[in-house]
Order: C-alpha cells, then structure tokens, then sequence
C-alpha cells in the first residue's frame, strides 16, 4: 500500500526526520505513528486526572465558617 504526500510542509517534515534520524523514510513514519498510537493509550483521562484533587478537597475538615461576601471582603482588605 502506498502513500502520496501532496501537503508540501508535512513532506518536508517527513524529509527532515529521516535526514536527522539516518533512516528510510517509511520507517520514520511508521516509528512516529507508533509513538503517538502508545501516547494516546497512555493518556489519562481529564476525569482520572482531577479526581483525587477532588478527593482531596472533599476529605479536608470543615471549619464551619461561611464563605460570604464579608468573608471575602476581609480577605482581600476591603471593609
């Protein structure tokens, strides 16, 4: 099966890596397919990554104070 690059940019790219890396360029190719392919299976998820900050926030003792607008106020110096 062959491929026909007709972008310009994304054949100089292809061209540049083999030229850096010494390789043919179908194995360039197939080697950085391969790299992104492992990249997105490693990616963890938005969800996975947030929740134990969620956690975190959820397990933290409550003060009982109220968040309010005076509360703000005071933190930030406005009376």
């Amino acid at each position: 099966m062959a491929y026909n690059i007709k972008d310009r940019e994304t054949d100089r790219i292809i061209r540049e890596l083999a030229a850096l890396k010494g390789k043919p360029i179908l194995d360039c190719v197939r080697q950085a397919r391969e790299h992104e392919i492992q990249r997105e299976r490693l990616k963890t998820p938005p969800w996975d990554r947030l929740q134990p900050l969620l956690d975190r926030i959820a397990s933290a003792p409550k003060t009982g104070l109220t968040a309010d607008k005076a509360f703000f106020d005071d933190l930030s110096g406005d009376v």
